[in-house]
């Protein structure tokens, strides 16, 4: 169910399927793959967006980027070699340049990292007849509770997001076939931390650890 998806550093995420290949967040990538059809990003903190990485990603001219309404007017101004930048606003379903998807509120609720306010996204992308929940920087906002997905990808380092446990519990709540940790590894969290999420997650969801160290 996964074998389309790949996790590179922290949250940075590649998807290939029949619309074209999706980077969500590309961020300290060690190759110039410069394929990418959409690039979807959550949020403007460094390790979510970064102008090099996409640079390395993007392929000229051909390109669509979705940024949350505060983001794009910076990413037009600094990226170059894109085909269109798109705005857009947490809690709506759009049908973009032959993608679909939804975004979702991505905030803290009990830290001050990722306000409400800032109108910062995660995505539901409708990928091959699967959809595909990649949470961004939240915790288990009422919101991502409300989230129907075949595939969740959610944060489980702390500090920043959700604990493991938090997140195996947002997991539990929402029963996607398939859960993705990410943002783990690199700047906060440890394996031990995907341990600990898998443990809590039901038996009945398919836990697939996929990040690259």
């Amino acid at each position: 169910m996964t074998d389309n998806i790949e996790v590179f550093t922290q949250s940075s995420v590649r998807i290939k399927g029949s619309v074209g290949t999706i980077y969500v967040d590309p961020f300290r990538m060690t190759e110039n793959p410069k394929d990418a059809d959409y690039i979807f990003i959550t949020h403007d903190h460094y390790d979510h967006y970064s102008t090099d990485d996409i640079a390395k990603v993007i392929s000229n001219g051909e390109t669509i980027i979705i940024a949350p309404e505060k983001l794009a007017a910076t990413i037009k101004s600094e990226v170059s070699g894109f085909s269109d930048v798109i705005s857009v606003k947490p809690g709506n379903s759009y049908e973009e340049s032959g993608i679909k998807f939804d975004t979702v509120a991505s905030y803290n609720l009990n830290k001050s990292f990722h306000p409400k306010e800032s109108g910062w996204c995660g995505y539901v992308l409708d990928v091959d007849g699967k959809r595909i929940y990649i949470a961004g920087d939240t915790d288990a906002t009422e919101e991502a509770k409300q989230v129907s997905c075949d595939i969740a990808m959610v944060p489980i380092g702390g500090t920043y997001t959700m604990t493991p446990t938090e997140a195996a519990a947002l997991v539990n709540e929402i029963s996607p076939k398939a859960a993705i940790p990410t943002h783990f590894g690199s700047i906060v969290g440890s394996p031990a931390d995907a341990d600990t999420f898998e443990k809590q997650v039901d038996a009945s969801i398919t836990v697939e650890r996929k990040i690259r160290f």
